[in-house]
């Protein structure tokens, strides 16, 4: 009995051990950056625009890190056009909410880039924001350094100018970022790349209203095995956003709003960020600028993704 006592210790003790080690691993990986400086110079594409909205823009950018008392926000991080600190120009805000386990802090030059296009992007450390609670408490935060006199940001923030991007389960936080609380009317644009399923999001507790969406969507996925896995029974795992996924979120929405859905072609699950960066960044030029060569992107039967071999199953009514 002893022996045996002895036994059921060591596995104990092994898998403690296990675990402590699989804690301490996920705690470095957390910190380990997601991207190189330039992660964006190694895309590749034969569309003009695209090609040219997923490289950086003509702004220098500057960021600033503010600790949060919310202990899964962690740190609210803002990268903001450099010419921000002076003058009285008014900028565009973009609110980032993060795929699971990947705080703002190890994917920081995607924040970069993408405030080089003219925009103060916001995101936090959360690595599980699906309720979307961390995302509107970010909006708000970016909101209340636009009304402090001793802020940088103070007058800065074109309030009527605002997006949303998110990532996975970012996804399923930014749908409900803009449908399930008091700031989500200030939004004016929202974008997702491979937003969590709604029996995924719901199975999670992320669940989501698509028919409450009522501003201009991007909603993305990918094609490959794990976005779409091609198993669409109620009891089966049908990958993270499958296409049908897509078509029922782009059925679901007012008939009024413009929206567009559209998959990337051969893209796996982890590449969608880097994927679709360019039309992302499109998307948000064209609807908090007004940008009109980001328009030529989506709008009209000549629209460039309908002729561009890196998209594909798209579907839009602008």
């Amino acid at each position: 009995m002893k022996k045996v006592m002895k036994i059921l210790g060591i596995v104990v003790l092994c898998i403690v051990a296990l675990v402590v080690a699989l804690m301490v691993k996920n705690y470095f990986d957390s910190k380990k950056p997601l991207l190189s400086d330039d992660y964006y110079t190694g895309f590749k594409s034969d569309s003009e625009l695209e090609k040219k909205f997923s490289g950086k823009g003509d702004f220098t950018v500057s960021s600033a890190t503010y600790k949060s008392d919310n202990k899964s926000i962690g740190n609210f991080r803002i990268w903001y056009p450099s010419e921000t600190e002076n003058g009285t120009k008014t900028y565009p805000l973009i609110v980032v909410s993060n795929g699971s386990n990947t705080p703002a802090l190890i994917y920081q030059p995607y924040f970069e880039r993408l405030a080089s296009w003219g925009f103060v992007v916001i995101g936090n450390d959360d690595k599980q924001t699906g309720t979307g609670d961390t995302t509107s408490e970010t909006l708000n935060y970016m909101l209340s350094l636009n009304k402090d006199m001793n802020s940088i940001f103070c007058g800065k923030i074109d309030e009527d100018k605002i997006g949303i991007a998110g990532y996975s389960q970012g996804g399923a936080a930014a749908i409900r970022a803009v449908t399930e609380f008091e700031n989500s009317n200030k939004y004016k644009a929202i974008f997702t790349g491979s937003a969590s399923y709604a029996l995924l999001a719901k199975n999670m507790g992320w669940e989501y209203d698509i028919s409450k969406v009522t501003i201009p969507y991007f909603m993305t996925g990918g094609t490959g095995a794990s976005d779409d896995s091609g198993n669409y029974g109620d009891d089966e795992f049908a990958g993270v956003a499958p296409l049908f996924s897509l078509k029922d979120n782009y059925n679901g929405m007012p008939g009024d709003v413009e929206k567009i859905r559209a998959r990337v072609t051969g893209a796996e699950h982890f590449e969608m960020q880097l994927r679709t960066d360019g039309y992302m960044t499109a998307w948000m030029l064209y609807h908090l600028y007004e940008d009109e060569e980001a328009a030529k992107v989506f709008v009209g039967d000549e629209a460039e993704i309908l002729n561009n071999a890196n998209w594909q199953d798209i579907e839009k009514n602008k």
